[in-house]
């Protein structure tokens, strides 16, 4: 029997093993350059086979492919994972939200090993909708309820999760927050709304202005959504459409036809984490709410606060930043930049007339709700500007108030001696996070601008 060239090599199993390994990883990196670049959710397989993690991807060749770079093997988060990667597979999904819905539920059924061992947090995150009220509520939440709720997930990314939540919202118009309403109860009719039934983005049961059934009919879209049916869920929405239509209920129609749009938009919305809103760590909301009632002396406990501030882009330009915060946490979809447009150089004072006017402006020709805390960033000068501005436009202010950085010194109208508060009240702590964050927008929109400016010098 003659005997092939491979029995007189002297090649140990071990060196052979190896080889192996080498081959099926580089065939598993050449895969991945055949992937589609859309959204979707990727399997990695060790050598019998077995999903051992699934990830999602906005762009699934070039997030499958990172894992086959150098860096990947060298990174300790990813370096075990990386040893035993033989194959790779994908699904395409329509949007990231959609893949990361997907994800979600191979996660779940499949249990990978790797998923379950990269855990950054104590626990995973979920997706919870609340069933025992009138009016169900969604809430992301790291420690579920045992009873009442029905849960999605467990999720991999924090972040993604909440920014699916707030693009979901835009669509399916649910409420966040947690007041315990009653529909049965006709003084909910008399509740003030937050601003996300201004802008479109809930529909106001707190106000009753939708029913119940109708309610729990967008609850349970969504819920069709976040299993899986979105086929089916457009296909239910455009018949709902062309009979409201047929019905002559134009209004309906309407808001069933914008809904499917941005059903159908999903893959426009941008990176998932863009739309998460910022968290408050250090600070209780409810007691730094019900703080700013007591010391500044308000009727009720404030539900919307906005803040302004200032920067300065290269000693001539100036820019401005406002953001809002709704019951006490940051509200991203209220955030707006502003260009100085009247000041020349640097004024500060001038600066903010500008902006308040603007600002407000706008409000009286929305017809919207004023803030119940105006908060600007600066001392007793700033304060004074902010209310000129809002004086020659004839609108009976809003608390006002302006918050000096060196002492935390509050600045109230009519009051010739700032307010000095304990710097562990959550009274100040909520202020001192509005006025950050405000920074912090004005900041970035200012270094933004500074690099569109650099770009502009080079070319």
């Amino acid at each position: 029997m003659d005997e092939s060239p491979a029995a007189d090599s002297e090649t140990s199993p071990a060196d052979t093993d190896a080889a192996v390994e080498v081959r099926t990883r580089s065939a598993a990196a050449r895969k991945v350059r055949e992937f589609p670049q859309t959204p979707g959710v990727y399997l990695m397989k060790d050598a019998a086979g077995r999903v051992i993690y699934v990830g999602k991807a906005k762009n699934l060749r070039s997030r499958a492919g990172s894992y086959f770079l150098k860096a990947a093997a060298l990174d300790r988060r990813t370096a075990d994972l990386v040893q035993e990667i033989r194959d790779i597979d994908y699904l395409e999904a329509d949007s990231e939200v959609d893949a990361l819905l997907l994800e979600s539920r191979l996660i779940k059924d499949v249990q990978p090993r790797f998923n379950s061992l990269q855990k950054d947090d104590k626990t995973f995150p979920y997706l919870q909708i609340t069933t025992h009220e009138d009016f169900p509520r969604v809430e992301f939440t790291r420690a579920p309820a045992k009873k009442g709720v029905k849960l999605y997930g467990p999720f991999p990314s924090a972040g993604s999760l909440r920014g699916a939540i707030v693009v979901l919202q835009r669509i399916f118009k649910f409420r966040t927050c947690s007041l315990d309403i009653d529909a049965d109860d006709p003084q909910w009719r008399w509740f003030r709304p937050c601003l996300l039934a201004s802008i479109d983005q809930c529909t106001a049961p707190c106000n009753l202005r939708i029913t119940k059934a109708e309610y729990r009919k967008d609850i349970n879209r969504l819920k069709t959504f976040l299993e899986g049916g979105k086929k089916k869920l457009l296909e239910q929405m455009h018949s709902e459409m062309q009979a409201a239509s047929a019905a002559l209920e134009f209004e309906k129609a309407a808001r069933l036809r914008d809904e499917i749009k941005l059903l159908e938009r999903l893959h426009e919305r941008g990176e998932l984490e863009e739309h998460v809103q910022p968290e408050v760590f250090l600070v209780d909301p409810k007691k730094g709410l019900a703080g700013l009632e007591k010391v500044l002396g308000l009727p009720r406990p404030p539900r919307v606060i906005e803040g302004v501030d200032i920067a300065h882009l290269a000693g001539n330009e100036t820019v401005a930043s406002l953001v809002q915060f709704i019951d006490g946490l940051p509200f991203k979809p209220g955030y707006k930049r502003y260009r100085i447009k009247t000041v020349a150089g640097i004024d500060d004072f001038k600066s903010i007339h500008e902006v308040v006017s603007r600002r407000f402006a706008r409000l009286l020709r929305e017809g919207a709700e004023l803030p119940d805390i105006f908060l600007i960033d600066g001392g007793k000068g700033q304060l004074s500007a902010a209310l000129d501005a809002v004086d020659s436009l004839g609108v009976t202010p809003p608390c006002m108030l302006s918050l000096a950085k060196r002492e935390e010194e509050i600045f109230l109208p009519g009051r010739s001696e700032p307010l000095r508060l304990s710097r562990d009240a959550y009274s100040l702590r909520l202020l001192e996070y509005v006025r950050d964050e405000a920074h912090r927008f004005a900041q970035h929109y200012h270094h933004l601008l500074r690099g569109k400016r650099t770009l502009a010098d080079g070319e």
